[in-house]
């Protein structure tokens, strides 16, 4: 998984102390809720619903572009009553996604589009490919990849699932990094050094 770097504007993102990089667009609801482990990123317009239950997350989590995170339910005759939600460490969780699990396991991806039905349990290491839906209250095994609508088994995670999501979420976490302004200039100095080069095979074309 290859993971490019990406320069944010320092006056749209808030670092906590813990190392934690929130967007300014993202709505956490019930701020007092949501637990954030440390070194993990909630991008531009990712909803957290600490509101309704406790939301807890651990260490590097990304979680992407509108993604929605609340938590699950039950329903009882006098009303609903909302569980916590967990969500281990290095979980990648991409654009687009609605999680509405109990329990995600550490060293899962998620793919963007994904629905993530009311109170499933997600294991260790497990893959969940793009445009998935999981119904509600469904356990998926640790290091199975599942994908389709409704969502079933479709392979085995690889054996190096758990290294390869600690490689790549640390990655993107270290490559998500504050706009400086010698890092601006050096990405138009290369920009020039194209237009340059662009304009002389112009020239050789002529």
């Amino acid at each position: 998984m290859e993971v490019q770097t990406f320069e944010y504007d320092p006056k749209d993102v808030v670092e906590t102390a813990q190392g934690n990089k929130i967007h300014k667009q993202c709505c956490a609801h019930g701020s007092q809720n949501i637990m954030l482990n440390g070194s993990s990123i909630l991008l531009k317009d990712v909803v957290v619903r600490g509101d309704m239950a406790q939301v807890r997350m651990g260490k590097f989590c990304i979680v992407g572009e509108r993604t929605v995170i609340r938590p699950s339910y039950k329903q009882f005759q006098k009303g609903a009553t909302y569980f916590h939600s967990n969500v281990g460490d290095h979980v990648m969780i991409e654009e687009d996604c609605v999680i509405e699990a109990v329990q995600i396991g550490s060293y899962v991806h998620i793919g963007a589009g994904s629905i993530i039905g009311n109170g499933v349990i997600v294991k260790d290491c497990s893959i969940i490919l793009p445009k998935s839906v999981i119904p509600p209250n469904q356990i998926i095994p640790p290091f199975t990849v599942f994908g389709g609508n409704p969502a079933k088994q479709i392979d085995d995670a690889p054996e190096t699932t758990q290294l390869l999501m600690t490689q790549a979420t640390s990655d993107y976490y270290q490559q998500y990094i504050s706009e400086t302004p010698e890092l601006k200039k050096k990405y138009e100095d290369e920009l020039q050094q194209q237009i340059e080069q662009l304009k002389q095979i112009q020239e050789e074309l002529q």
